[in-house]
């Protein structure tokens, strides 16, 4: 992850209250993703299977590299709500604490080229994807993204939390991610 000096800068104080909860959260954590490395080989390990079919809630995003050209896909939870497709970039807790305005190479590709591709459940769309700012906008997408619970976000919960999975807990997980991280829109185009 870099830290992004392109787009809208988070203010200083937004870059506060990141440090302030991912401190709070960290020790929910399991060692298994702590770093950008292991987020990194899960997604790579669930490739794959996302490819053939990807299950509720998730699916493969493709961006263009804003470096070489060249297609880069990975792994997202991603919530359609009619042809609009809501994701965030995660910022891990103990990345978050050191680096909270951080951005993953995905997001940076989104910010140089907005044209993308989505798998997803019920088959692969182009769009354009985009960060949301507009605070209603904003509103929506977290309740859409944090109140949607699917079979596989138990899995998710595991990897990423200690303790047994609930849908509170799954819930209280996305609200953290949402709200430390970045989340975006992907206008499905028809």
């Amino acid at each position: 992850m870099e830290d992004s000096a392109t787009g809208d800068a988070p203010t200083s104080e937004r870059l506060r209250k990141i440090r302030i909860a991912a401190a709070s959260e960290a020790e929910k954590h399991t060692l298994l993703v702590r770093t950008e490395r292991a987020g990194r080989l899960v997604s790579a390990a669930m490739l794959p299977w996302f490819r053939l079919r990807a299950p509720n809630g998730y699916g493969v995003l493709t961006t263009t590299g804003r470096k070489t050209g060249k297609k880069r896909q990975k792994c997202v939870r991603v919530i359609r709500s009619d042809d609009r497709a809501y994701l965030v970039q995660l910022i891990p807790p103990h990345l978050a604490m050191t680096r909270p305005a951080a951005a993953s190479a995905w997001l940076l590709n989104i910010r140089a080229n907005q044209r993308v591709r989505i798998r997803l459940p019920e088959g692969a769309f182009d769009g354009i994807a985009r960060e949301i700012t507009d605070p209603t906008e904003r509103a929506i997408a977290r309740t859409i993204l944090c109140e949607t619970v699917t079979a596989m976000d138990y899995g998710e919960c595991t990897l990423h939390l200690r303790g047994r999975p609930s849908r509170a807990k799954i819930r209280e997980l996305h609200r953290y991610w949402f709200d430390t991280g970045n989340p975006l829109v992907i206008e499905i185009e028809r």
